[in-house]
């Protein structure tokens, strides 16, 4: 779906074809998802926004594992690579979603000032017919991302041109205590790989959406 003339995102737009994959289901999840710093975080907030009560944000953020448990795996200096998530934590909640309508539903945040998960932040209530949850791996054709998919209507593919992208991820970098020269070294080790990881899977998705 292209972006409107003036720049933004046809929000209207989507979220009619959000309500669509709902249909007539007791309840449907919609994904978003895209390299790092394409504004997948911001589109999939906007579109809850917009679709009021009937949605709840779920980002896959809040998977991350806990930081000394990335330590003691020696992956913290890598954040953010498939195994650094729970990934059956979060298939497991998707289930969950879709099967358990009666009753409220708890996922977890991920709050970036601590740069951890926290449980139960996030309440999805029986009234709830719509989720969007977004995250680096939703179309991940490999083992254990692929349990994911089947539990996703649609996946929503985000798109931004690289030279918006790139200063986009290292301000973000510099924002939560990086240097400059330490952000740029992230996005170029850790983010741009796992942009080449997202990408291989663009055309699954249901839907590709021009950032603005």
């Amino acid at each position: 779906m292209p972006t409107s003339e003036s720049g933004s995102w046809d929000l209207d737009g989507l979220a009619e074809r959000a309500r669509a994959v709902a249909g007539h289901q007791p309840r449907a999840v919609v994904g978003v998802t895209g390299p790092p710093g394409a504004g997948k975080s911001t589109l999939a907030g906007l579109l809850a926004d917009r679709l009021g009560g009937d949605a709840v944000l779920v980002p896959m953020d809040g998977f991350h594992l806990a930081q000394v448990e990335l330590q003691r795996l020696g992956r913290a200096s890598r954040k953010g690579a498939p195994d650094t998530f729970d990934v059956g934590g979060y298939v497991a909640l998707l289930a969950r979603i879709r099967d358990e309508l009666d009753e409220t539903v708890y996922a977890p945040a991920f709050r970036r000032d601590l740069e951890e998960p926290i449980a139960g932040a996030i309440p999805i209530p029986p009234s709830a017919r719509l989720v969007v949850t977004e995250g680096n791996y939703l179309l991940g054709g490999s083992r254990p991302w692929d349990r994911a998919r089947p539990l996703i209507d649609e996946v929503w593919y985000l798109e931004l041109d690289q030279a918006v992208r790139l200063p986009r991820l290292v301000a973000r970098h510099i924002a939560h205590g990086r240097s400059e020269a330490e952000a740029w070294q992230w996005v170029r080790d850790v983010d741009e790989r796992n942009t080449v990881r997202i990408e291989a899977f663009r055309d699954r998705a249901d839907l590709v959406v021009k950032a603005p």
